[in-house]
């Protein structure tokens, strides 16, 4: 049993150890996209908006490393500088939804009562509307921009930081200790950044760095649908929707190179999601180390 046991850690701790270079790799992608969005007039060799009929639909080169469009436009430097407002609506939808969900969360949590009754159930109705759904109709009903999709998206995600926040407080509140803090007769708001903030800010940052990939995926389906950046100006769904349409059997590069960018930083996201919660075989290797002693 024992020998068993010592086997099934040496090969968690070994899976431990490739899911921790596969964090680290996605760390390197996700910060190589910032720097090439925030760069993105350096890194970008050609104009995005620059069209040349003479150059239609050539296919990847060392010239064009992604290829051109049926415009002549540099298929990379669209990719790089729709970077930019991808991520930038996704930062901003996430922040939004991260701010407002947590302090939502947090005072429910700690409040209990009525209050956390009412928060709940408004979160309940919120939650009961698909997550694409809600966005679209919000989306629809404002104007298709950038920042209504921003909008849109952060209303979207706000209830579900609310359930996190709030899980995060109660496990906090429901502790011994918290009766003892509770008594020195500090105020509501100390109490709630000393001691149910830092509580959460683990649970929390997990859940934004995911969902920063949720809304990544949503900006991209909403500008895929014409609800984002109106063209000619980038974005990486609608350049989805404009290889997709015209161009897919002739140039499926056109459709296929900003695709793959698309799902490479939606699964990074999700990667360093993971890691920053704990979860994965890592924390499984600790618990082995943990328990060791007893066989």
């Amino acid at each position: 049993m024992g020998a068993e046991r010592r086997e099934a850690a040496g090969v968690v701790r070994a899976a431990a150890s490739t899911a921790r270079g596969v964090r680290i790799a996605a760390a390197l992608f996700l910060g190589m996209i910032a720097v090439s969005a925030l760069t993105a007039s350096f890194v970008a060799p050609f104009d995005p908006l620059e069209q040349e009929v003479g150059r239609r639909l050539v296919p990847p080169s060392a010239t064009h490393l992604f290829g051109t469009d049926g415009f002549g436009r540099d298929v990379f430097s669209r990719t790089v500088h729709g970077a930019r407002v991808s991520l930038a609506v996704a930062l901003a939808a996430v922040a939004t939804a991260g701010m407002i969900g947590s302090a939502l969360g947090l005072a429910s949590g700690y409040a209990g009562g009525p209050f956390d009754l009412l928060v709940q159930r408004v979160v309940d109705v919120f939650l009961g509307f698909p997550f694409l759904v809600m966005a679209l109709v919000v989306v629809v009903a404002l104007s298709p921009t950038p920042l209504a999709v921003a909008a849109a998206i952060a209303l979207a995600l706000t209830p579900l930081v609310t359930r996190v926040a709030r899980a995060a407080a109660l496990s906090v509140v429901n502790e011994e200790y918290f009766t003892v803090v509770r008594s020195t007769g500090a105020g509501a708001s100390r109490i709630i950044l000393r001691h149910l903030l830092p509580a959460a800010a683990r649970p929390l940052a997990a859940y934004l760095a995911t969902s920063l990939g949720t809304a990544v995926g949503a900006e991209a389906t909403l500008s895929f649908l014409g609800l984002g950046v109106p063209p000619p100006y980038p974005s990486w769904g609608r350049m989805l929707q404009e290889g997709s349409r015209a161009y897919f059997d002739a140039a499926p590069w056109v459709t296929l190179m900003p695709g793959a960018v698309l799902c490479l930083t939606v699964m990074c996201l999700v990667i360093v999601g993971d890691g920053i919660s704990g979860r994965g075989p890592r924390a499984t290797a600790r618990r082995f180390d943990t328990e060791r002693h007893f066989w």
